[in-house]
């Protein structure tokens, strides 16, 4: 991830370029080709993903005043090639895409949001949102193998432990965190074991404090680890 002037991003209905790396959809998926630097160490990030959905869904949701949320792809296969680190694996994926038309942070205030993979093919996810003008939300959807949506009563919420950054992470019903995959001082990414839907899951959640991104503090310190390209 690599923030870049404009002049550096060039789209069609089927691709999308920023800088060296490019995005690219066809009838069997999406292949996303990377080449960038990692900061604040310098090392290469060369490789390609290669995402097939298992359905495609069509199904929105309003986050905010201005703000939607598409899950794609709620279950989806995923083959990680890259050459630098040389690494390769293959497993199960998520393909969602969010949209504004005001920054994000001016909009909400934090979320908290899981996807966990079902034993039929399935999908259920979970968004909690806490907006800007102090109005929630709490969403649960259930995805089956076709990419059907229909809409379940979410579990009570649950506090989780917060994280090694001390940002608050919720959940909903039986669940709990098994491992934290990333700590920054605004967001928490973890694998979350929870009940849905009356099966076990294990899953992927993720916890934003957008009043932490906000702080002058933490936006000096972003260009330390997304790199903000000349070109």
């Amino acid at each position: 991830m690599t923030e870049r002037r404009r002049g550096s991003v060039s789209r069609d209905a089927d691709s999308l370029a920023i800088g060296d790396s490019a995005l690219d959809w066809n009838r069997d998926g999406l292949t996303i080709s990377l080449n960038e630097t990692t900061v604040p160490w310098p090392s290469p990030i060369r490789g390609c993903l290669r995402l097939e959905p298992q359905a495609l869904a069509r199904h929105t949701e309003t986050l905010a005043a201005g703000h939607g949320w598409q899950p794609i792809a709620a279950s989806a296969r995923i083959e990680v090639l890259l050459q630098a680190p040389n690494l390769r694996w293959t497993g199960h994926a998520y393909f969602d895409s969010n949209h504004g038309d005001t920054p994000i942070e001016d909009a909400m205030r934090r979320w908290h949001w899981s996807r966990s993979p079902l034993r039929d093919g399935g999908a259920a996810l979970l968004y909690d949102i806490e907006r800007r003008d102090g109005s929630t939300a709490a969403l649960g959807l259930r995805f089956d193998h076709h990419g059907e949506a229909e809409h379940f009563a979410a579990p009570p919420p649950v506090a989780l432990p917060h994280s090694g950054w001390r940002v608050a992470r919720q959940s909903r019903g039986d669940a709990a965190i098994v491992e934290t995959l990333e700590d920054t001082p605004f967001y928490a990414r973890s694998t979350l074991a929870a009940t849905l839907c009356g099966e076990a899951t294990l899953g992927v959640h993720e916890s934003l404090d957008l009043d932490r991104y906000r702080h002058p503090l933490v936006q000096w310190m972003l260009p330390f680890r997304m790199p903000r390209a000349r070109r």
